[in-house]
């Protein structure tokens, strides 16, 4: 058999919010093209993994992506029939629990043959030892706030997973261009010490894995960029050659749009320096790079550079300890905005008198409230620029140990309905755990990756 000479591959997800239908609309569309195919679903963000460390915890068969098998269970009668191997970061603080649960559907819709890989080593849970922790955990992490603790983990375990006849990948904490790099090594065999090559494979994963941004989704501004039917954005999907020819495109007779506008954009995304993109699997640079708008939906990405992969990986700790407060009333019509400001500072007082420890924040939303800081200076300084509104919704948050003060300081803005100015309305609160995220380097020949087979 003749080696390919062109691969598609798409994500079908971009985080773990993003929307199932569009991924099933970009399977029909890979099972109709040629050659090797790669359908990729990125469903982590940095405190996700704390979070889905925590159900897991709680239940030993959960800690993978809440919403996994929304994406997974639509494709997979599309996918597997068409040899499009599937691979996900989905499986999140437990890809093998994601496994088990995968097995039984697959034996439950008929198609029992297939094959899962699970991809381990990300996870460094085991090696926090309280009286002797490792170098590598930051000294100022208290260490009882730990809840996770996972490594970003290049793409050496795809490509052994799919060259070992995987039909889908199960991951955890892999970084989010590295299951496209894990795949074009698979259909290409390119090597993961030719730098130049991994680069353009870092750049088709980097353009991917936000699913339908490079698509017009986060990108429209009425009047400046329009995107047609920006309610159906497609997923977006890359032709690459062997050569290194890329073009990015999108699911067929979808809606958004690809150009040489929301290319560059994606691009440039979560890029610090565009001369170095730091990936588990290589440096990526973008300085010389050059962007052609063909027309109809289709981009090609020239002039990718690459270099060494660095000989650190980054970490993430996932810490808990903390809970996070918000309540809000609304005020409106005549004088709102008076009444609003007078029910802030009303709260102000009642704290610094109920909860003097706590730091509240409080925003006027419809006056100051993105553009706002901690400290309320900016709303201030907008007030006494002659701000004025007539819909105006006061908004309190707090991060604090202490549940208990936070609970009476929400309290506070309930009790404004018989306590406050004239026609509070609206009030809702919540209170519940605060999850923060502290990243950390490991020398990368500490990781150590496997795989297990379902």
């Amino acid at each position: 058999m003749s080696e390919p000479e062109l691969l598609h591959i798409g994500y079908g997800a971009g985080f773990a919010g993003d929307r199932p239908d569009a991924a099933i609309a970009l399977a029909h569309d890979l099972a109709e093209r040629p050659g090797p195919r790669y359908l990729a679903f990125e469903l982590l963000a940095e405190r996700t993994l704390a979070e889905t460390q925590q159900r897991r915890l709680a239940d030993p068969e959960q800690g993978y992506a809440e919403r996994l098998f929304d994406f997974l269970d639509p494709v997979l009668p599309i996918c597997l029939p068409a040899g499009i191997p599937i691979i996900t970061n989905g499986g999140a603080a437990h890809p093998v629990a994601a496994a088990r649960r995968l097995r039984a559907t697959l034996e439950r819709i008929g198609h029992g043959g297939a094959r899962i890989a699970c991809v381990l080593g990300d996870d460094l849970q085991d090696a926090l030892d309280p009286h002797h922790p490792p170098a590598w955990l930051p000294r100022e992490v208290p260490f009882e706030d730990i809840v996770s603790c996972h490594v970003y983990i290049g793409a050496e375990s795809v490509t052994r997973a799919l060259e070992e006849g995987a039909d889908v990948v199960i991951c955890g904490r892999i970084a989010d261009p590295s299951m496209a790099v894990g795949a074009i090594r698979h259909a290409f065999g390119w090597s993961a010490t030719d730098w130049q090559r991994t680069a353009i494979a870092l750049a088709t994963g980097h353009l991917l894995e936000c699913c339908t941004q490079v698509t017009g989704g986060y990108f429209a501004d009425p009047g400046f960029k329009d995107v047609p039917d920006p309610a159906h954005p497609g997923c977006p999907i890359v032709e690459l050659k062997r050569s290194g020819e890329l073009v990015v495109t999108k699911t067929a007779g979808s809606g958004g749009v690809v150009n040489a506008r929301t290319v560059r954009e994606q691009l440039l995304y979560e890029i610090h320096d565009p001369g170095a993109y730091l990936t588990p699997d290589g440096v990526l640079d973008l300085n010389e790079v050059t962007v052609i708008d063909h027309g109809n939906d289709r981009v090609e990405v020239t002039g990718i550079r690459g270099h060494p992969a660095p000989d650190t990986l980054k970490g993430n700790l996932g810490l808990g300890g903390l809970w996070f407060g918000e309540a809000g009333i609304s005020y409106a019509g005549p004088n709102a905005l008076a009444r609003a400001r007078l029910a802030r500072d009303i709260l102000l007082e009642r704290s610094r008198e109920q909860c003097p420890q706590l730091s509240p924040r409080i925003d006027l939303i419809g006056v100051c409230s993105v553009l706002g800081d901690d400290r309320g200076e900016a709303l201030e300084q907008t007030m006494a620029e002659g701000a004025t509104g007539t819909d105006v919704r006061v908004r309190l948050g707090v991060v604090d140990r202490d549940r208990a003060a936070i609970a009476r300081l929400l309290q506070e803005v309930e009790a404004l309905y018989t306590n406050g100015p004239a026609g509070g309305g609206g009030v809702r609160k919540r209170l519940g755990e605060s999850l923060r995220t502290s990243a950390f380097t490991i020398d990368r020949t500490l990781v150590s990756t496997t795989l297990r087979w379902f």
